[in-house]
């Protein structure tokens, strides 16, 4: 049977996890060995043992993830099933907003409340900041975009808005009863424009859950619940989690707490670490060593590195792969040897077969890579890095979407004032005064009145009652492109952007799911941030390590490993961030399949200097690469011999400096 083989090419650890019980369930799987696979095969086996796909919660944290999931149990099962269909298999967020739109009216909502993208959001705490004064204090305010990461922070790790002012952001501390009041506006400025932003979402699941009938009634909904990733989860995810189902009965969770490297997003690695714990008796516990990605060279040095830490899961990671070298602790003089080796070494590397596009850069912040990437222009590498803005900060498709949002909310306050300020001739205090009339009308579309007749009627069609969806997205890109002329430069290249967000509108059956959708899981590349393209088929791919999670290359470089970026300087006062900054070395690690070089400069030059100047420190072995680190590691110093000068000595006669100098002082 099909599904049999199926099953069977798991190894032992995969099988046992896949074809557990109903019990609470947490699958410890190590890198590179096969989470994805296990889960997928975990839903097949649920949904062939009778489970009605429809009943089964599967959350991920992209959504990307949840249609790789549903592929891969099709796949599985598809023999003896037609079709599977998991319609409740998306984000924390997707899934929090179905809920929340289901039971809009028990709380307080319009049904078609808007959801604001975190560029939207930002704007409307900095409009608050600024009545309340705030952005004219004498002392220098926090700024909208550091406001709403404290405000995010406070929201998921529900913590005291003292503890993450003191903990994370300490330089914002004095600011303590204005940020309290700031918030408390803020709020009361989103429930009357009837929006709720990205963080909101998983606040008012959690809120629903604290209310009994509300969970058990959404709990009723589901027989089975999994959970992507759960080392990446925060306070509120873990709380609605436990709250779906207080039993356990049902639930599976996969993570590796060896990866949880996401605690500035309020992530925290307790939920996994106290997950058997909470329910009676605990959960089943499956942890999968076997990995499919690297050879046992860099596996052991992995091994050593993560097997000193203090709480975890303990695994050794065994490699399908076979031993490998060791990988390369490359000493070197500074920044610009780092950049020669590192261009060197891909080359050489390229020469062996191995495509640019397999090689990686990885690093622990993004300034780390400038002077690599003025040596890789220089010697003609092409290369893409990772990071930066985002396709929904780019101004002219917020413009678009703002159109729409107002058009799908009329209390949209903050869609409203971007939407009327693209017209020529519109400015803050004359989009101030139409929306107040607007408001003062009901929100009624017909009474909409910016004297520019071609927006009036366009709102209007748009506003209708339950317009049909199909060619939206086309009328307001045509109403938009003389604006977009107008308002920026390479308009041609912004305009393909909003051919592909008209292209994106086709995959959905409804403009709330459209907005939503861009909201919560956006692109990732605007054409005016794309800069100019490769001309070349292949690319070397530079990378934070953040960004890097969940990706694998048959070559990795990774720089600056000391002192002060591993672990990084900040974190070096708290043993729990001490902690996290070993995991993140860890995942960069274990990012490669063949070859490992961790790059360890001995200068660091000083910031704040002339381009030429030659103040520096030296940097410190990393705390990290201990003894049993360093035994599993390949030590280098390169270049391997400085240049000596060339030709024989041809007098021989002995120069007398001494008396020279004796003489300058006689």
């Amino acid at each position: 049977m099909a599904t049999a083989t199926a099953f069977d090419r798991l190894n032992p650890a995969q099988r046992a996890a896949a074809r557990s019980g109903a019990g609470a369930l947490l699958i410890i799987a190590g890198a590179g060995t096969g989470k994805t696979n296990t889960l997928a095969h975990r839903v097949a086996h649920l949904v062939l043992e009778g489970v009605n796909p429809e009943r089964i919660l599967l959350l991920t944290f992209t959504r990307r993830a949840a249609v790789e999931m549903t592929r891969r149990a099709q796949r599985i099962v598809g023999e003896v099933l037609k079709e599977v269909r998991l319609p409740w298999s998306g984000t924390f967020h997707s899934v929090a907003n179905r809920l929340i739109r289901h039971y809009a009216a028990r709380l307080g909502l319009d049904e078609n409340f808007s959801v604001l993208d975190r560029g939207d959001a930002a704007d409307l705490m900095d409009l608050v900041r600024h009545e309340r004064g705030l952005s004219s204090s004498e002392k220098r305010f926090p700024r909208k975009d550091t406001c709403l990461a404290i405000y995010s922070h406070r929201v998921n790790t529900q913590a005291p808005l003292a503890g993450t002012l003191r903990e994370v952001f300490p330089w914002c501390a004095e600011w303590e009863e204005e940020l309290t009041g700031l918030y408390r506006a803020y709020v009361e400025r989103k429930l009357s424009n009837q929006a709720l932003d990205y963080d909101d979402l998983l606040l008012y699941w959690h809120a629903m859950m604290a209310d009994d009938g509300l969970a058990r009634a959404i709990g009723a909904q589901f027989d089975r619940i999994l959970v992507d990733e759960y080392q990446d989860t925060n306070a509120l995810q873990a709380q609605i989690l436990l709250r779906l189902r207080p039993s356990g009965e049902g639930v599976t969770v996969v993570g590796d707490d060896a990866q949880s490297i996401y605690s500035f997003r309020a992530a925290t690695v307790e939920n996994i670490l106290g997950f058997p714990a909470q329910y009676t008796p605990g959960a089943q516990v499956v942890t999968l060593e076997e990995n499919f990605r690297s050879t046992q060279g860099i596996l052991d040095a992995a091994n050593a590195l993560i097997g000193q830490g203090e709480r975890q899961y303990r695994k050794t990671l065994q490699a399908k792969r076979g031993p490998g070298e060791r990988p390369k602790y490359v000493t070197l003089l500074d920044d610009r040897g780092q950049a020669e080796y590192v261009v060197t070494r891909v080359l050489e590397t390229r020469e062996r077969g191995v495509a640019l596009r397999r090689q990686a850069v990885l690093f622990r912040s993004s300034h780390h890579s400038d002077v690599l990437e003025l040596e890789l222009v220089r010697r003609n590498i092409p290369y893409v890095k990772y990071g930066g803005l985002k396709f929904l900060e780019a101004a002219h498709v917020k413009d678009l979407l703002a159109v729409l949002r107002w058009a799908d909310n009329p209390k949209n306050r903050v869609a409203a004032f971007r939407a009327l300020q693209l017209q020529q001739g519109i400015g803050p205090g004359i989009a101030a005064r139409i929306f107040e009339q607007f408001e003062a009308q009901a929100f009624s579309w017909m009474s909409l009145k910016t004297h520019l007749p071609e927006f009036d009627a366009l709102m209007a069609a748009l506003g209708a009652p339950e317009p049909p969806w199909a060619g939206q997205v086309a009328r307001v890109r045509e109403w938009y492109e003389p604006h977009l002329e107008r308002l920026y430069e390479a308009a041609q290249v912004r305009a393909g952007d909003l051919l592909q967000l008209e292209r994106i509108a086709q995959q959905f059956a409804t403009r709330e799911r459209y907005l939503t959708e861009l909201a919560l899981d956006p692109p990732q590349a605007a054409g005016d941030r794309a800069g100019t393209p490769l001309l070349d088929e292949d690319y070397l791919v530079l990378s934070t390590i953040h960004s890097a999670k969940g990706q694998e290359w048959d070559a990795v470089h990774l720089l600056n490993v000391a002192d002060g970026n591993f672990p990084s300087e900040f974190s070096t006062g708290k043993p729990e961030q001490v902690e996290e900054e070993r995991r993140l070395l860890y995942v960069a690690m274990t990012r490669a399949k063949n070859e490992l070089h961790l790059l360890a400069p001995l200068k660091y030059y000083v910031t704040q200097q002339s381009r030429m100047g030659d103040r520096h420190v030296y940097g410190a072995k990393s705390r990290f690469l201990t003894r049993k680190v360093m035994a599993c590691l390949e030590e280098v110093v390169w270049p391997e011999g400085e240049g000596a000068l060339s030709g024989p000595v041809q007098d021989a006669s002995q120069v007398n400096v001494a008396d020279k100098l004796r003489g300058m002082w006689a």
